[in-house]
């Protein structure tokens, strides 16, 4: 059951199922409740048309012995005293008119009116002058026997005022069998018709909704088959159409691209960088080897050097992984110039004009941004470096120059991935493991800026960071 009713096709065709129920219900019940009022309305014309008939014989003094009284329905002639004075022949039972009697009697006596009317009618209604009927009418429901048949009746009650006999009232009823045959019928029809009607509403959008999430399904397969089998270069069916389904699958298709992309980068990143960790371990082992069976020969400086290289190396993959893990740039407030000046300390050739410029973020990462841009620039430089720090607008622009052959327009953006080295044919003690420009520019990312290259006024490269002003 649980497993049923977690199928969205289940869900939709058990919510559909309930609306129509809902409304089939509401609508049902107006219908039956504006039919017995439109019955009941016609019972009580036919009953006030009935009872005036009375009424007019009266007014015209008509006799009570000879009033036409339809002998299939009950009618109650009382006088002012509130005695049966006339009634139908057939009548052998009545209620709801106020008066139980169903003999007509010809003697005077009680008090009061007939339906219990108080005395406040009594002096509403004598203002009715002889051979005059009462505009308004009365209704009411009740039963009677009429012929051996008990039915239920609508009642009208009518008042005329007589010029000899005083003021009479006049119950006439109307059977309501036609009104409740035909509510029942009415019911009987819609208890058979709505379940069946809410079966084919079921069916309907069962199959709907079938046909409709069937592309969802597709894609859910194929997801599952590329789980199963990590090929992130297969894609999921997109249909045809403009809906969400077709949406969710392009978005799908994107997110596959994107992962494919990423573990692409990843495989490449840990494949290039075993490659750079093995120059280094193995010119290290072999030193190590050769110390071990000719102390004499031992090359302290060559060891220390690629210990360091393999050192600096690690630091080096080691940040890019927290910057792919997301390491934030932090919210402190550094003084660019200053970090500038102190990267260029101690460095051969490189020359400094900064003023004070505050942005926020990572001290030791913009220490790394600027060293790796300057040892990439004395790599490159034939005898300058020079290095500015400057307000621009709202921006904080830290540029690093140098008088080298510069960098071609193609490779712009290349020099800016990670292992990329355009000057392959040098040794790979000369050159770096070509990560620094990499890390420069995610660092710089990461702080909300940029980092591009151009050349230089004086030829050569020049390397331009711009970070927003704290």
């Amino acid at each position: 059951m649980r497993r049923l009713f977690g199928s969205v096709r289940a869900r939709a065709t058990l919510g559909a199922v309930l609306v129509v129920a809902v409304a089939l219900a509401a609508a049902g019940a107006a219908v039956l409740l504006s039919l017995r009022a439109n019955l009941m309305d016609q019972a009580a014309t036919k009953a006030e048309r009935t009872a005036r008939g009375v009424a007019s014989q009266l007014a015209a003094g008509t006799a009570y012995d000879r009033l036409e009284l339809d002998d299939d329905y009950p009618v109650q002639v009382v006088d002012a005293h509130g005695t049966l004075v006339a009634a139908s022949d057939d009548l052998e039972r009545i209620s709801g008119t106020g008066v139980e009697a169903v003999t007509p009697e010809r003697q005077s006596g009680g008090a009061g009116r007939a339906g219990g009317d108080d005395a406040d009618d009594a002096d509403d209604d004598a203002s009715l002058e002889p051979g005059e009927i009462d505009e308004d009418t009365d209704f009411g429901d009740g039963s009677a026997t009429v012929d051996g048949k008990d039915d239920e009746y609508r009642f009208a009650t009518v008042r005329v005022e007589t010029t000899d006999r005083g003021q009479l009232t006049v119950h006439a009823g109307a059977s309501l069998d036609a009104e409740q045959s035909a509510v029942t019928t009415t019911t009987t029809g819609m208890l058979t018709g709505f379940p069946l009607l809410l079966c084919v509403v079921a069916a309907v959008t069962w199959l709907v909704t079938r046909r409709a999430l069937r592309p969802v399904e597709d894609i859910r397969r194929e997801m599952a088959e590329i789980t199963a089998s990590e090929d992130l270069s297969r894609r999921v069916p997109e249909p045809l159409t403009h809906d969400e389904v077709a949406r969710l699958a392009r978005t799908t298709n994107q997110t596959l691209a994107a992962l494919e992309t990423s573990v692409e980068r990843q495989r490449r990143f840990v494949a290039d960088a075993s490659h750079e960790l093995r120059s280094p371990i193995a010119s290290l082992r072999t030193q190590l080897e050769v110390a071990a069976a000719h102390p004499e020969l031992l090359d302290l400086d060559g060891a220390v050097e690629d210990t360091v290289r393999l050192q600096r190396l690690a630091a080096d993959l080691l940040l890019l992984a927290r910057l792919d893990a997301g390491e934030g740039p932090g919210d402190k407030r550094v003084d660019l110039g200053e970090v500038a000046r102190r990267e260029a300390r101690g460095r051969d050739g490189v020359s400094v004009t900064a003023e004070a410029v505050e942005v926020t973020g990572s001290r030791a990462q913009l220490e790394r941004v600027l060293g790796n841009l300057l040892d990439n620039a004395r790599r490159h430089a034939r005898s300058a470096v020079t290095v500015s720090v400057r307000r621009d607008g709202a921006w904080a622009v830290a540029e690093v120059a140098d008088d080298g052959d510069g960098v071609a327009a193609a490779d712009r953006e290349r020099i800016f991935e990670r292992f990329v080295r355009l000057d392959e044919a040098r040794s790979r003690d000369d050159g770096g493991a070509g990560l620094g420009l990499a890390i420069a520019r995610d660092v710089a990312a990461r702080h909300g800026g940029t980092l591009t290259v151009r050349d230089a006024p004086a030829g050569g490269a020049l390397f331009a960071l711009r970070l927003p002003l704290a």
